[in-house]
């Protein structure tokens, strides 16, 4: 059986490096075993152990099947007691058929209720009732070096727990496919199989969706990366208030700024984000912005690359303004608008 698993391209910068969509793997148990009086876990691990037990049953298995046979396995997190699981995108994407394997040893036959390509989430749902289900939690709360705890089924192995910390924050990997930004990064181990598990806070709230993991240097220790819980829970929302999906949308084709953008373009700054095509009927092109602009700020926040433009634009709602400051021809113009509903295709 294939457990899902995808290779993306990054940048020349990181060209060694091979991306591979999620799952964790088995963690090794814990040390010798103490002497004297002393417990056999610390309360630190009696927390952890804790968090297994409670999150564990709202793990599933999400499995691919094709002409009645298994194709690949993913993970999935219960999200309503009435069988809503979230999950990601390319877990479930073409997906003639889906079962969903319970903790309590059922498979349940599974229909997608919607998917984001863009957020790399999905949303799947079996016929069942008084499901245990997680809780999601604040990641706009996180911290870099507190405890993250994946669970999911890595290489098939059902409900494997991993454990490590949220190594950085806000992390932003290039793709055409995705905007994979607001990342959490975390050396929780990660193998394929735990794609659509959650990452969780030692409280057991989810504080992520075990997305995909960036492998270095053979031997080298892989870094794993899991999509925010505010972006699952605004997914959520929008598919149960509207049906789909409601973006913001500026109107522009962008390009991260680097040194090598720099130079290509002879721009003056090394950061920040390029322009590229303004679209016709757009909330840029009503507002007078140009190719080879370049926006430094948005709405107070300095724009440093892509990703942080991106946070800006996702924090709004369909017409809210908007203030961007732009260096057009070495001059910095603030420009305001208000921004549309994004397009089926469109840019961002």
């Amino acid at each position: 059986m294939r457990h899902v698993a995808r290779h993306w391209r990054l940048p020349a910068f990181a060209a060694a490096l091979a991306l591979a969509f999620l799952a964790g793997r088995f963690a090794t148990p814990g040390g010798p075993s103490q002497v004297h009086a002393e417990p056999s876990v610390s309360h630190g691990q009696e927390a952890i152990i804790a968090v297994a037990r409670a999150v564990s049953p709202t793990v599933v298995g999400v499995i691919r099947m094709q002409d009645g046979e298994r194709e690949g396995l993913g993970s999935g997190v219960i999200v309503g007691e009435d069988g809503l699981i979230l999950t990601n995108n390319h877990v479930v994407a073409g997906a003639r058929e889906l079962v969903v394997a319970l903790a309590d040893g059922r498979e349940l036959p599974a229909t997608v209720v919607n998917t984001d390509p863009i957020s790399e989430l999905a949303l799947v749902k079996v016929d069942a009732k008084g499901l245990p289900t997680a809780t999601l939690g604040d990641s706009d709360q996180l911290r870099v070096a507190q405890t993250a705890i994946a669970i999911g089924n890595p290489l098939g192995f059902e409900r494997t727990v991993t454990v490590g910390v949220v190594s950085a924050i806000n992390r932003h990997l290039p793709d055409r496919r995705a905007e994979l930004d607001n990342l959490i990064q975390t050396d929780a181990a990660i193998n394929p199989g735990n794609s659509g598990g959650p990452l969780v806070d030692i409280q057991g709230r989810v504080i992520g969706i075990n997305t995909l993991v960036v492998r270095g240097p053979v031997g080298a220790g892989g870094l794993g990366f899991a999509i925010p819980a505010s972006t699952a829970r605004d997914f959520i929302s929008d598919v149960q208030r509207y049906g789909r999906v409601v973006r913001t949308w500026l109107g522009i084709t962008p390009v991260d700024i680097d040194r090598e953008i720099a130079r290509r373009f002879d721009l003056p700054i090394t950061e920040g984000v390029l322009i590229r095509r303004v679209f016709s009927d757009s909330p840029a092109s009503r507002a007078g912005l140009r190719e080879r602009d370049i926006v430094v700020n948005a709405n107070g926040t300095v724009v440093r690359n892509l990703g942080d433009l991106r946070r800006v634009i996702r924090s709004k709602r369909v017409n809210d303004p908007m203030t961007l400051t732009i260096l057009r021809d070495g001059e910095r113009i603030r420009v305001m608008l208000r921004l549309a509903e994004r397009p089926p295709d469109a840019g961002r």
